[in-house]
């Protein structure tokens, strides 16, 4: 239910592309010049000299049309098409040359010179690989094997891939050299005001397209050659304008059409004389041009600094680490999304200046969760929508395992206990993840994943080895660890050959509802590290060729280790997998205890780990397995093939970390993985090291990667734990369900007498009607009334960003949402006491009044009185609660109201599982009642109408069979078992035996019934 993440175009610092010509361009450029000239000026003079001038030099006779066609006549006939051919590729040829020469975009098209003109394209542009003027062709690339493949409107960002472990060679000038000799950039991705100046200190850079003189004109190539220094970067002055309204009232929409008086916003370092920079030499222009600058800066995202601030001085750079001889991998961001600058979670500016003022490193983490508290809800899980799903989707496992326990007596929990958090803590943490989940990213991921191990498993193909992922909104990247060649429909390559990438709405989707390709989960070990703008980078850690070290202080760098840990536990996007957890985190295993194990230390997990190596490495060459991977699609993949991930929360002695290093250096293909939190960054065997800063960025130096940490903070930890061990501990009563309604989870108890009538009454179980309300506008009523819905669903509060969340899963602001709220009070109205019916709690949530009644709210109310409280009611007043409580459940809750993208909340509520147990439990107690009574036909009755809201229920089909037989009449236990008979095969099929404890109680009471029943 996260929203969506608003997309930040502002200025963008460049990103090196590789530089230098290799021996392949020299080559292709070669072949392109020989071709040309012997395709423009050698057929000509060919046709020429062997076949003259084709054409007849008088006009033919008319008996020339019967006469039979000579040689001769025949190859001057095809002289004829070979010039019309040739002049046809010819014009080709020149349209290209004149496009790629003027700037003026994407060519012209000949009509009819289809081939011709893509043959003629990919030659002008192979020879023009060496020039400058190459750039207006870059659209038309695409069809050649370059080394960028540009997938969207954004610059596409140089890569410098390297397989980990390879030596990086270097040229005179110390930079990379790639294969054949091509400089690559260093390091992999340029990072913005590298310096530590905040974005919003820079001036704002703008230029107006000039008039044209003679026969030059402006164009955006012309601009970007004199202002960037490379004519290629026109792409990204055409982004940051396109679209924008100008001053004569039009917009940007190609590359080639531009007007004089234009304005464009430049990139950040841009330069020449002809630019100004907004806001501070706005004063020395003219008073039009100012404001028609100021105007068009509104129709952007670009914010402008105060004029009257001066910037802040960069900060001296940090000495890098001497990484010479070190053997790293590098993670690159995506092509379509160069880095814009530090975003938080929410996808707003990250404002690292605000963070430092508040001094120290712990003052700086107080004063965080002080103002979160203040909030409300923790930022840090709401700005986590992957790992807030998994925690969101494991809760309500947790939470659907407690009530069957306590259904079936293990527990001594009332079913009708509705499991809400305790404390205020906990109360804020899950309604954190009911905001901050996102489980639409979640399937998109998995089923991605599934389909690309599902697709190559049929090619027989074996899965690439993947470091990382980077995941937007729409888009989701793959960097291989070396290049896999071309990846199954419909993945496509990415901007470089150790790229795989697909798009949302490529993916086709599941055959059935809810399921997904027939495939193992082929990454489980990816984990989100953090986000930049609107990309979040997830790391895969069984893949990483060496350890990964988190440096930086203590808390922080637990807070990283725990948002990792949790995020595995939970993660819907694998299947078996194992984490260990050494020297911290005892109480996440709580999350999910089949999954996640603790060690005390590093020693104990050393022996685990050195057997362990020993054993996948000789399983391995036991089943002909080069790594892990291949044993996830063909043949083997139903091998127990699951990861083990080790996360080290306690720095590990010298000694330690040189065994460390030697397990982690062949731990790539066995499927294990190592992440250790380090107090020193000379840790041995490093493949990558992070360090986490008191602002909450994480850094890796040497790949120049920056990004906004994914942290879970010890507070917002203990909370989420909170959530999880309140459901397995026993309430503190001696036996039963307590007599304080609220400490059994009952958040609201209606008044049953003439005075509590309601003033407001809607029946939820079997539809969906309202009494006591006017009718709210048409086009407004689904939402107001979908609201209120969730508001009596909940009777102990609802967060206001909770509901919003709920009506607006992909997002709304926060205007919109108050709006709402004030019209759903104006529809509620106000009670007969004055009081207005929607309220709000101390703790800022949303509530109803004691008149505003659900039947829901009664059932659970007369469940409560007649089974939690049975001792204090005379039994003839609870057998008449029970059975007013039975009828009811009239059908399904909110029956016919799902669908069209409403009610999608409920996937996160246990009220569809709570319902029928407490349904079946009301039944039951009725049904003894009545038995003990001598009422049989009222409890067969009883259990067959509790049978149509728990048709799944065993208990209620044996008390079906006791009640039957308890009414004497042999008809009616026949019936019964027949019915049950064909009950269960229609759930399960005819073959699926019966249940053994219903069989068993079916050969008691009717010894012949397989003979007497149909199977």
């Amino acid at each position: 239910m996260a929203g969506t993440t608003p997309t930040n175009r502002g200025n963008r610092t460049p990103v090196n592309v590789r530089v230098g010509r290799s021996f392949g361009d020299v080559m292709k450029a070669m072949f392109a010049f020989i071709a040309l000239v012997l395709l423009v000026a050698g057929v000509p003079f060919s046709l020429a000299y062997f076949i003259g001038w084709p054409l007849p030099e008088e006009m033919p006779a008319a008996d020339a049309l019967t006469e039979e066609i000579s040689t001769d006549a025949f190859l001057k006939f095809m002289g004829v098409l070979v010039w019309l051919a040739w002049a046809q590729f010819t014009a080709c040829v020149l349209v290209e040359v004149r496009a790629a020469v003027s700037g003026v975009g994407i060519p012209r098209r000949v009509p009819g010179a289809g081939p011709s003109q893509m043959l003629a394209r990919q030659l002008v542009s192979a020879l023009l690989l060496l020039s400058s003027a190459a750039a207006s062709l870059t659209p038309a690339l695409n069809s050649m094997p370059t080394f960028f493949e540009n997938q969207g409107g954004n610059a596409p960002v140089a890569e410098a891939q390297q397989t980990p472990g390879g030596d990086r060679a270097t040229d005179a000038g110390g930079r990379v050299v790639g294969p054949g000799g091509v400089t690559q950039a260093e390091p992999a991705v340029a990072i913005p005001d590298e310096g530590g100046g905040d974005h919003a200190e820079s001036p704002t850079k703008y230029y107006r397209i000039q008039p044209p003189e003679g026969r030059h004109h402006d164009t955006l190539w012309g601009i970007a050659e004199r202002h960037l220094g490379d004519g290629l970067r026109y792409k990204e002055i055409y982004q940051l304008n396109k679209d924008r309204v100008q001053p004569d009232g039009s917009r940007l929409t190609e590359a080639s059409l531009i007007r004089p008086g234009w304005i464009l916003e430049m990139p950040a370092d841009a330069h020449g004389g002809e630019l100004v920079e907004a806001p501070y030499e706005l004063e020395e222009i003219s008073e039009d041009e100012a404001e028609q600058i100021s105007d068009y800066a509104k129709s952007g995202d670009t914010e402008w600094p105060d004029p009257d601030e001066q910037p802040d001085q960069p900060d001296e750079p940090d000495e890098q680490p001497d990484d010479t001889d070190a053997e790293r991998s590098e993670l690159v961001y995506p092509p379509d999304n160069p880095p814009d600058g530090g975003t938080d979670g929410s996808g707003e500016a990250y404002d690292t200046e605000e963070r430092e003022e508040s001094g120290g490193e712990g003052e700086a983490a107080e004063e965080a969760e002080e103002s979160e508290e203040e909030f409300g809800l923790p930022e840090a899980l709401m700005s986590a929508p992957l790992l807030a799903a998994g925690l969101l989707l494991a809760l309500g496992r947790t939470r659907r395992n407690t009530l069957w326990q306590s259904a079936a007596g293990v527990m001594r929990r009332s079913v009708g206990d509705g499991l809400t958090p305790r404390t205020p803590s906990a109360f804020n943490a899950r309604d954190a993840l009911l905001v901050g989940a996102d489980p639409e990213a979640v399937k998109f991921l998995d089923r991605a994943l599934r389909q690309l191990s599902a697709a190559l498993a049929a090619a027989g193909r074996v899965l690439p080895s993947v470091y990382a992922a980077w995941l937007s909104e729409q888009e989701l990247h793959l960097q291989l660890s070396a290049p896999a060649g071309t990846p199954p429909a419909p993945w496509q390559m990415g901007q470089g050959d150790t790229y795989w990438m697909i798009d949302r709405s490529h993916l086709p989707p599941p055959p059935v509802e809810g399921e997904g390709p027939d495939a193992e989960a082929p990454y489980p070990g990816l984990v989100s590290l953090g986000k930049r703008d609107e990309l979040r980078l997830l790391l895969n850690l069984e893949a990483v060729p060496g350890l990964v070290s988190v440096t930086g202080n203590a808390a922080d760098r637990e807070a990283v280790l725990t948002s990792i840990a949790a995020e595995l536990a939970t993660s819907g996007w694998s299947d078996r997998m194992t984490v260990s957890l050494v020297g911290f985190g005892a109480d996440l295993t709580a999350l999910a205890p089949t999954r996640v194990r603790h060690l005390e230390d590093v020693n104990g997990l050393l022996e685990v780990m050195e057997t362990e190596s020993n054993l996948r490495r000789g399983a391995l060459r036991t089943t002909g397995q080069d790594s892990i991977l291949t044993g996830r699609t063909g043949p083997a993949r139903q091998q127990q093939w699951a990861p083990h991930l080790v996360i080290i929360g306690v720095p590990p002695t010298g000694e330690q970390a040189e065994r460390l290093a030697a397990l982690a250096s062949v731990s790539a293909p066995l499927g294990i993985g190592y992440l250790v939190t380090a107090e020193r960054t000379d840790l041995p065997g490093t493949a990558w090291e992070f360090e986490v800063t008191p602002d909450g960025v994480l850094r890796e130096p040497v790949m120049g990667l920056e990004l906004v940490a994914q942290m879970l903070p010890g507070a917002h930890r203990s909370a989420v734990v909170e959530l999880f061990t309140e459901l397995t501990r026993e309430p503190a009563t001696g036996g039963g369900a307590p007599s304080d309604p609220r400490a059994a989870g009952l958040a609201f108890l209606v008044d049953l007498s003439e005075r509590g009538k309601p003033e407001v009454y809607a029946q939820l179980m079997g539809g969906y009607e309202l009494t006591g309300l006017p009718d709210p506008e048409p086009e407004r009523a689904a939402q107001l009334r979908e609201a209120l819905a969730m508001l009596m669903l909940h009777r102990e509060g609802v967060h206001p960003r909770v509901l919003a969340s709920a009506l607006w899963p992909r997002g709304v602001s926060d205007d919109v949402r108050d709006a709402f709220i004030d019209r759903l009070r104006q529809w509620l109205g106000q009670g007969a006491d004055g009081i207005t019916r929607l309220l709000l709690t101390p703790d800022g949530r949303l509530t109803l009044g004691q008149r505003v009644v659900s039947d829901w709210d009664v059932l659970r109310t007369l469940h409560y009185l007649a089974v939690a409280r049975a001792s204090d009611t005379p039994a003839d007043q609870r057998k008449r609660q029970l059975a007013d409580a039975l009828s009811l459940a009239r059908g399904a809750l909110l029956d016919g109201q799902r669908g069209d993208g409403r009610y999608g909340w409920l996937e996160h509520e246990i009220v569809d599982a709570q319902y029928p147990l407490l349904v079946a439990d009301i039944a039951l107690t009725l049904a003894a009642e009545q038995l003990r009574s001598g009422e049989a036909e009222q409890a067969y009755t009883a259990v067959r109408t509790a049978l149509a809201a728990a048709p799944m229920d065993e208990r209620l089909w044996n008390e079906l069979l006791r009640a039957a037989h308890a009414t004497g009449r042999q008809e009616w236990l026949t019936g019964a078992a027949e019915w049950l008979v064909a009950h269960h095969a229609q759930l399960f099929g005819a073959g699926q035996a019966l249940p053994a404890q219903t069989e068993a109680l079916l050969d008691e009471l009717l010894p012949t019934w397989r003979e007497r029943v149909p199977t």
